[in-house]
């Protein structure tokens, strides 16, 4: 009998061109990436001091303007990019629409893009469990500063300055120092600089310049 080999050719598989490395982009409210390798691998961060309520932080919109398709944003977590569920819908919807993946390292979630009943279900209850546990927080707080007040242990804030780095700051406010220059070389935001001097002061400083 005859053998019979089979010769089956397969096709050569095209070539593709790899898609280019996208950025990594990390957005901070703290610095919690300081010491940590996540921080390294990034190509550039951006970093916000003001309140997660409020949307309208100048370097979240930098971030936003900054990021391009391809490019992965890096977040602590979800209640640092917002504070509500509506928000963090939109700012990640908005993000995923154009191609960046945003991963949020708390929860140790990532989102694609990919418009999947389940990845929005995710969003949605991450999202509202963050804020949930944002607002139990703050209830344990003023729960705890209520008690202390009672019993006559609770004394407020610490101070950021001492009486004698305060009248300092003052004094260079007034003699036209740039306050922001001024803020981090005391270690304080631009809000607590302004706490520290008087309205008067501010405006001699103004005009001094």
């Amino acid at each position: 009998m005859t053998k019979v080999k089979e010769y089956i050719r397969t096709p050569r598989p095209a070539r593709t061109r790899k898609p280019s490395r996208g950025q990594q982009v990390g957005y901070l409210r703290v610095s919690f990436l300081d010491q940590n390798a996540v921080r390294q691998a990034l190509d550039k961060t951006f970093t916000d001091k003001a309140s997660g309520k409020d949307t309208k932080r100048p370097q979240l919109e930098a971030m936003q303007s900054f990021v391009r398709k391809g490019d992965t944003v890096f977040c602590h977590s979800m209640d640092r990019l917002a504070r509500n569920l509506d928000d963090l819908r939109r700012i990640v919807l908005g993000l995923t629409e154009q191609g960046i993946h945003i991963v949020f390292v708390k929860e140790n979630l990532i989102f694609t893009g990919e418009d999947s009943p389940t990845s929005n279900l995710l969003l949605s209850v991450m999202g509202a469990f963050a804020q949930f546990e944002r607002k139990l927080i703050r209830e344990r707080q003023r729960e705890g500063i209520a008690i202390a007040r009672r019993e006559g242990k609770y004394r407020g804030r610490k101070p950021s300055l001492t009486p004698a780095r305060a009248a300092e700051l003052q004094r260079r406010v007034a003699d036209g120092d740039s306050k922001a220059a001024l803020a981090r070389e005391f270690g304080i935001s631009r809000d607590t600089l302004y706490r520290y001097v008087p309205v008067k002061k501010r405006r001699a400083g103004r005009l001094a310049k």
